[in-house]
């Protein structure tokens, strides 16, 4: 069976996770897709297949005869999709033969030239896309697609190749993914995150993430004698805002440039809240950045009076570079498998957190792959067949070149 086969049958499971959960997995239906995981990997001969009580699937290929000192390979993707955009009734659609032009999805949507460019390179694929009205799964049910096809081919083929480790995890998208992988039972020397964009994509940075809350108490008195009296606690808001680099907001950045991001803000004359996520994918910026909010607040107590401004900044994950340094032979069998399928490797860095980070710094080296799509997260996602192939081809390379140092 072919990678987006899989794909969609995969796509029409509802596996949103949800933000507002703290349990894992944050929603019961992730359990659908990774009871159907279970099954399929048992069909395929993978015997110690198995969910555990978080929706963990795991499974082990052991080594081909002679090959067991070979390193043993992880390879990873996630169950559930983002709650951006609706996950629910995916309704996927089917292209061939592309033309490379815009499309209409429906639902009053274009998926066009104008703001992906790249579609035009996809002339003459078989195009998958949603019907507009949701996502369409394929961060990162692509990524577990390509990873059974892969497991489906090593299986029933002479490939030599050391022990292989699959896991599929719940709640990526929330931040959970990782938290709760047994490292130890899946018992990879090292991994890969299959959950990228484009098949020839590399990723082994990520940002440096830290969410920020600012709480202001204000001072309410009758409007009409409030001077000298009255602080505002959402003008208070408004002025945290203003005090922020204007440029230094997603809108405005790319590649490795990091942000303040302003992503709620509520409240009234007496009591508000704003909310910030901060990242730079450089140590020292993200500190500088952080140093910046707590200046803010400290300049605020001091022009309204002590206590008026409380900060709360929250860590969230670091740039995964430290961990991957000293193991980057991943990295460089990654490209020169990209390589050998005739593509160049694009090495681009995370504008966003991954299962990967959490990973590599609980100890499993694990950069992150691409599956072959594309606009993840929205009514515009898309991806093609051939792109999933590809990376199926890649991940057979990697298992290849690492069952030669045996």
């Amino acid at each position: 069976m072919r990678a987006y086969e899989r794909l969609l049958n995969y796509v029409v499971v509802h596996t949103t996770s949800d933000e507002n959960i703290e349990n894992t997995p944050s929603t019961e239906r992730q359990f659908e897709l990774a009871h159907l995981l279970e099954k399929e990997m048992k069909d395929l001969g993978i015997t110690d297949a198995s969910v555990d009580e978080h929706c963990y699937v795991t499974g082990h290929i052991p080594a081909t005869k002679g090959y067991e000192k070979s390193p043993k390979i992880g390879f990873i993707a996630h169950l559930d999709t983002a709650p951006d955009c609706s996950g629910e009734h995916v309704k996927p659609v089917i292209r061939e033969n592309f033309d490379g032009s815009s499309v209409d999805l429906g639902n009053g949507r274009v998926l066009s030239t104008e703001l992906f460019p790249h579609l035009k390179t996809l002339k003459g694929r078989t195009l998958i896309t949603t019907d507009g009205s949701t996502l369409l799964g394929a961060d990162d049910k692509a990524g577990i697609a390509e990873i059974m096809t892969l497991a489906e081919q090593i299986i029933n083929s002479d490939i030599p190749h050391g022990e292989i480790c699959i896991a599929f995890t719940p709640d990526e998208e929330i931040g959970h993914g990782a938290e709760l992988l047994d490292i130890d039972r899946f018992g990879a020397d090292f991994a890969y995150t299959v959950d990228g964009g484009p098949e020839n994509e590399i990723e082994y940075e990520n940002f440096n993430a830290a969410k920020a809350v600012f709480k202001i108490r204000g001072v309410s008195v009758h409007p009409g004698d409030a001077k000298n009296r009255m602080v505002n606690a959402g003008l208070v808001a408004c002025e945290i805002a203003s005090m922020l680099p204007s440029a230094e907001t997603p809108a405005h950045t790319e590649d490795r440039e990091g942000f303040y991001h302003l992503t709620d803000i509520k409240g009234d004359v007496e009591n508000a809240e704003i909310d910030y996520i901060v990242r730079d994918h450089d140590a020292g910026l993200f500190e500088a950045k952080l140093a910046t909010l707590r200046l803010i607040a400290k300049t605020l107590n001091e022009k309204y009076a002590p206590g008026t401004v409380s900060l709360k900044i929250t860590e969230q994950y670091r740039n995964m570079i430290e961990k991957i340094r000293p193991h980057m032979h991943i990295v460089e069998t990654a490209k020169a498998c990209i390589k050998d399928q005739g593509l160049t490797p694009l090495d681009v860095p995370v504008r966003g957190g991954t299962d990967g980070a959490r990973l590599s710094f609980r100890g499993l080296p694990c950069p992150n792959l691409g599956t072959g799509g594309y606009a993840y997260h929205g009514p515009f996602e898309h991806i093609t067949a051939e792109g999933m192939d590809a990376v199926v081809k890649v991940l057979c390379a990697i298992v290849r070149k690492y069952a030669g140092e045996r």
